[in-house]
């Protein structure tokens, strides 16, 4: 592998067309096979880059003008992953990883054709000269959805089928322990204390050998009982009960505190992690499901780490501490009283398998339970409408049903396992008393010693049956960790960039450049172009399915572009952090999502620092202030989840107020009239209209009418602007957006006919006269 460098400017961006250099540097007999343009850096980080294959060699270039280079040699692999949106390609050799670069969902197509000819290239570069080749790359069957090559033989397209996650394993229970760094001091002494705590435990026993063969023995042969010694027997006998509770109550109360804090820092980073991931993962979740994630799932962590790992570490430190002691006394009855451990082993090897993949299918089970139970409840006034009461509860019962199935299955495996471990323990116990009594009629050891041993095996075989329980919430809590990681691992499709620029005033000017987007395989936007003034608005238009609703969250980066780019006052959206940027956009919904809380909070919920005084500026501005007043307690009443207890054209209008609050320089409306009656879209209208002065606006509306106000209005039609304009000039072109207007006027007149009024030149509906009346 050779690496070069050629410059790049301050920025570390590179100079000139990318991939320049690397195109330099080819020989005259080198043949480019494929290309890609890689756009992130292996932390995922906004980064140019180029990878070139040619007949010999792949080559790379990255943002910071580093070139490097690998012959194409037998035993290497190019391996494309796909995971979230987010491809990553891994170079090896066969025996370690030589190079990885990582991409967005726009380049996943050519880094599968740059992959296949790879391989293609490969197999060439690994046949004897004057060997027969497979066919050229122009040949390869495409896939329908994506236009991607397919390979041999097969029907299935790589770049559509999604990529299998690896099984659950006990060791994902290690990555827990990121959680745990921060209180290494806390589960030293936890540990320490754990040790201690065994090692007294361990005492009693021992102390029953003097206490049998100097003192019990002895009296039985005539001798008489020696008080203070047996007083100071018992003594520290007692001595070590106490100090054994006393360390162990300090040593669970100390990894208790530990574990909830472990506990409560998992949920924290996963809930904070889960709102940094863009809109597309929520697309494909189940609500249910994540709450079922971060709340259950961590809560059977945390109760394992609290509880089941203190006793799993107390139960090895006792087997070991306990086998040193009995290898001690007497190595021979050690060994017999090994005896049953192979077989628990091997019964543990076999079943934990079947235990892990048996509570992955709870858990998923069980997100269907709590599925139901999170579409149910906050569509309740639907269920009722619709009188599907029954339906619903018989859907939760199948979910049920199906959960109670899954885990009698699993209970069969388990019921079976635990009585097992109980009976081999018990049969070690027999062959233990069988040596033991054999070695005292030999009198190889005393009848304290053997005493003692049954003292120490009973404890030996405990800890043994309590091990073999652990497998069963150890799987458990296994499973709800690789829950837990499927979304830490999860990367978001809008990342920040590593050097974000910054933009110290937001103008307002937008600029689209070349813009295309695809969901998956199918594109949405293609090739759009456009220009948005600081402070102008612009009416987006067109039949459902267009584009335009996809258009404004490219705007509002909740997804990013698959092709070209869109600028904010001459920066990339992709330079400048996410937070940063979206603190600049107000956004109007056609349905306003409220959060349980008082007016006052949601009005203030994008700028929760705002005074009572900014607040009811901002209702009044939104003409919300006069209903709010006539509410029980003003700006201090409650607001029912999602709003209930507010009309639609209520709840609109603290989206506006709240919209207002924060002073956005570019605001998004999306239908925010479209679904209240005529009388409540005059009183938003007149609120809109405080709310988009001076602020770049860009709106969609169902009804044409309400855009009449804008600057320019954008007609979109499949993906592709088509028409632009004001709407004077676009009606006399007697284009796309006359045929939507005139469309649109007849039904109105249409349904204003059947309901007996009558439409005038402003739009308004007034009732109709019979003729000769005025």
């Amino acid at each position: 592998m050779q690496q070069h460098h050629h410059p790049v400017d301050a920025s570390g961006v590179m100079t000139g067309p990318v991939g320049a250099e690397v195109r330099a540097r080819l020989a005259p007999s080198e043949n480019v096979l494929a290309e890609l343009e890689v756009d992130l850096s292996a932390a995922l980080r906004f980064e140019r880059g180029l990878l070139l294959l040619t007949n010999a060699r792949l080559l790379a270039q990255d943002a910071h003008g580093a070139v490097q280079e690998w012959p194409l040699e037998s035993g290497m692999g190019l391996r494309l992953i796909d995971h979230a949106g987010v491809g990553t390609l891994e170079l090896h050799d066969g025996t370690r990883r030589l190079a990885l670069w990582r991409f967005t969902l726009g380049a996943h197509t050519a880094a599968l054709r740059l992959v296949q000819a790879f391989e293609r290239q490969l197999a060439r570069v690994a046949l004897p000269a004057g060997a027969a080749v497979g066919p050229r790359d122009e040949e390869a069957t495409l896939c329908q959805d994506c236009g991607a090559p397919l390979p041999p033989d097969t029907e299935e397209c790589p770049a559509c089928a999604r990529v299998q996650g690896p099984q659950t394993s006990t060791w994902v229970l290690l990555r827990l322990w990121r959680f745990a760094r921060p209180y290494r001091k806390q589960l030293a002494a936890g540990f320490a204390l754990t040790v201690a705590s065994t090692a007294a435990t361990l005492v009693p026993p021992y102390m029953t050998i003097p206490l049998v063969d100097d003192i019990l023995i002895p009296y039985q042969n005539g001798q008489a009982i020696p008080v203070t010694l047996v007083a100071m027997y018992l003594g520290g006998l007692l001595a070590a009960a106490l100090l054994a509770w006393g360390l162990g109550w300090a040593r669970t109360y100390t990894l208790a505190l530990v574990s909830e804090r472990i506990g409560a820092d998992l949920r924290t980073t996963t809930y904070e992690h889960l709102l940094k991931l863009s809109l597309d993962y929520f697309g494909g979740k189940r609500t249910g499901d994540l709450m079922a994630r971060i709340g259950s799932e961590t809560d059977r962590i945390n109760v394992f780490l609290s509880l089941h790992a203190l006793d799993f570490v107390n139960d090895v430190l006792m087997i070991l501490m306990t086998a040193a002691i009995l290898f001690s006394i007497n190595p021979w009855l050690a060994l017999v009283t090994l005896v049953p451990l192979p077989f628990i082993a091997w019964l543990i090897h076999n079943v934990r398998d079947r235990l892990r993949t048996g509570f992955e299918k709870i858990d998923r089970v069980w997100s269907e339970v709590t599925n139901v139970l999170a579409d149910t409840i906050p569509g309740i006034r639907v269920v009722k409408a619709f009188a599907q009461e029954k339906r619903e509860a018989q859907r939760f019962r199948d979910a049920n049903q199906h959960n109670l199935e899954v885990n009698d299955r699993l209970n069969r495996t388990w019921s079976l396992f635990t009585p097992t471990v109980s009976l081999m323990t018990e049969i070690g116990l027999l062959v233990v008393w069988g040596f033991g009594i054999w070695l005292v009629a030999h009198n190889q050891i005393t009848v304290g010693v053997l005493t003692a041993f049954i003292a120490y095996i009973g404890r030996f075989y405990t800890r043994l049956d309590s091990m073999s329980r652990i497998v069963s919430v150890t799987q458990k809590a296994a499973a709800g960790a690789k829950r837990i990681f499927d979304i830490l691992d999860h990367v978001s499709n809008v990342p920040d960039p590593v050097q974000p620029a910054r933009l110290e005033k937001v103008q307002g000017a937008l600029t689209l450049r070349n813009v295309g987007f695809r969901y998956g395989s199918r594109s949405v936007i293609k090739g759009l172009n456009l220009d948005i003034r600081p402070g102008e608005m612009i009416g987006l238009v067109g039949h459902s399915g267009s584009g335009k609703s996809t258009l404004v969250n490219l705007i509002s980066r909740f997804y990013d572009v698959s092709e070209g780019s869109i600028l904010v006052d001459g920066v990339d959206l992709r330079r400048l952090r996410v937070a940063d940027y979206r603190s600049h956009i107000g956004l109007v919904l056609q349905e306003p999502f409220l959060f349980f809380g008082t007016i006052a909070e949601n009005i203030a919920y994008g700028k929760p620092s705002a005074t009572r005084a900014e607040i009811i500026a901002a209702a009044r501005a939104a003409h919300a202030h006069e209903f709010i007043l006539r509410l029980p307690h003003g700006y201090d009443s409650l607001v029912g989840e999602r709003g209930q207890g507010l009309s639609g054209g209520e709840r609109q209008r603290i989206s506006i107020a709240r919209a207002l609050l924060i002073d956005p320089r570019i605001l998004i409306l999306d239908e925010a009239t479209s679904a209240v009656d005529t009388e409540t879209e005059k009183e938003i209208q007149k609120a809109l209209d405080n709310l988009v002065q001076g602020r770049t606006t860009i709106a969609i509306a169902h009804r044409l009418s309400t855009l009449r106000k804008a600057d320019r209005l954008v007609v979109m039609d499949r993906g592709e602007v088509v028409e632009v304009g004001p709407h004077d000039e676009l009606m006399a072109k007697e284009g796309a957006y006359w045929r939507l207007y005139e469309a649109q006027a007849r039904r109105a007149e249409e349904d204003a006919q059947a309901a007996g009024v009558v439409i005038v030149e402003s739009g308004l509906l007034h009732p109709a006269h019979p003729a000769g009346q005025s």
